[in-house]
């Protein structure tokens, strides 16, 4: 663990000019060039990316109408195939979605020749740059191959401490905020949820688990600071897991950095500490810092799917971390999960349901991102690549991405001693309207299952968030 603490008055970049209203609100689809920028530029982008978030502003930008056209005519040609077809005699005899299957079923049986085979096949009709399903087989290929060598581990490990800068990364959320509304809406909910519970206090302490690049926060930064009698005094507890190399905090770090900034840019007093553990159920309520009348608000956006779970060890990660946030006993926890059931512990079973998860995202970003975009390429490869060779080809303590359902969290979390608090409709109305307003396809869907927001596409739930508080009140 590792403690830090960063005021608003923080030496940074020299603030910006203040933008005018509609360049803070773009943040959807303008292509970026992937050169060199200097701090002012970086700056920029991430206020037309971050702060493009906020409900609350007055006046939105709607999409560039004449992108997503773009993108509808270059994919016109080839998107949506659900198959790659091969024919002979004018008979169809390729189906990737099948070799795929077969292959898993080959490796899973240890038949290696047939599994070498159909491998075979698949690269052959399999590309990295090709629609949506051929994008899937050529990284699911990558991850059944890697299976099949017992190398699965070894390239997850590499490929996962090759870390893209905070400007590709922010370029990369840039696309898939213009092309899903998942994360967006996420924020939007979150900030909300929390805003809420906050009106009138003081100081506001939110610990967040897996801050990453803290792309969540300059928006309720900026609402806050025009609460009504002023801002609250903010503290952020950015809790991360450590970075290979020399300085494994450094990018914990630089993100308490930059929100200070934004912070002093907005007269919203600031104090951040950094927790950089590779084991988040061994954190400690002290570590939290929590102080004496401030209200704690806890907030996690799709990061405890990467905490292990009953299945590898006796005291699960899960139930650990969760533990600590009630015994923290917030105001409020804003929980937002992968909806996925590919952790099975059987791999064919794991992988059909990933086969499954996975062909809705690629499909959805073929739908409504060009093929040639190299930010879609990008984040293809850096996130559902890194998944999908995590969960097909690791296992034990390597595999690390398990994700579990909105239904069994709801169990859990109430196992635990948490109660789930019901949805505030008004927000989910906004948030409903905010999807067509925004011009964001038809087939994306946002619909509410109790007291679960759930977010998919075609029909498939991809994303759910709820918010919870301990179910009595608990003394640490």
């Amino acid at each position: 663990m590792n403690g830090e603490q960063l005021t608003g008055d923080s030496k940074g970049r020299k603030n910006l000019k203040p933008q005018d209203e509609a360049e803070l609100e773009e943040g959807r689809s303008n292509k970026q060039s992937a050169v060199y920028m200097d701090c002012s530029e970086l700056s920029e982008l991430f206020d037309k990316v971050l702060l493009g978030t906020d409900l609350e502003k007055g006046k939105e930008v709607t999409p560039n109408m004449s992108m997503q056209q773009q993108n509808k005519e270059s994919n016109k040609s080839g998107r949506g195939k659900s198959r790659v077809r091969k024919q002979v005699n004018g008979e169809e005899v390729v189906d990737l979605r099948t070799l795929l299957m077969l292959c898993a079923q080959s490796i899973s049986s240890d038949n290696h020749s047939t599994a070498k085979g159909l491998l075979k096949q698949i690269k052959q009709h399999s590309s990295s740059v090709g629609d949506g399903t051929q994008r899937l087989a050529h990284c699911f290929g990558n991850a059944l191959e890697a299976r099949l060598a017992g190398t699965g581990t070894q390239i997850y490990r590499v490929v996962s401490s090759k870390r893209a800068s905070a400007a590709e990364m922010v370029r990369a959320y840039q696309m898939y905020g213009s092309a899903c509304p998942f994360n967006k809406l996420e924020i939007i909910f979150a900030n909300h949820s929390i805003c809420n519970v906050a009106k009138e206090v003081e100081t506001l302490h939110i610990v967040d688990f897996g801050i990453g690049y803290g792309f969540k926060w300059p928006a309720l930064i900026h609402r806050l600071s025009k609460r009504a009698g002023g801002p609250p005094k903010l503290r952020i507890t950015g809790i991360e897991l450590p970075q290979p190399g020399f300085r494994p905090e450094e990018k914990v770090h630089e993100t308490g950095r930059r929100l200070a900034r934004y912070c002093k840019r907005f007269n919203v007093p600031f104090e951040y500490n950094a927790i950089v553990q590779n084991k988040w159920e061994t954190i400690k309520i002290e570590d939290l810092k929590i102080v004496k009348n401030e209200l704690v608000a806890v907030n996690c956006m799709f990061r405890f799917e990467n905490l292990l779970d009953e299945t590898v060890v006796m005291n699960s990660p899960k139930d650990a971390v969760l533990n600590l946030i009630r015994n923290a006993n917030p105001s409020i926890f804003v929980h937002g999960i992968v909806n996925g059931c590919y952790d099975a512990p059987f791999f064919v079973t794991r992988f059909r349901e990933a086969l499954f998860h996975y062909s809705a995202l690629f499909d959805m970003l073929d739908t409504n991102v060009s093929r040639e975009d190299p930010m879609r390429l990008m984040y293809e490869n850096e996130f559902f690549g890194q998944e999908a060779m995590n969960v097909l080809a690791c296992e034990g303590y390597e595999r690390v991405v398990r994700p579990e359902t909105y239904k069994q969290w709801q169990v859990r979390n109430m196992r635990i001693g948490f109660r789930q608090l019901p949805l505030d409709h008004k927000i989910i109305n906004k948030l409903k309207g905010r999807l067509r307003k925004d011009g964001y396809h038809s087939d994306f869907m946002h619909e509410v299952d109790g007291n679960w927001m759930l977010q998919g596409w075609k029909g498939k739930i991809l994303h759910a968030s709820s918010c919870w508080v301990p179910g009595y009140q608990h003394n640490p």
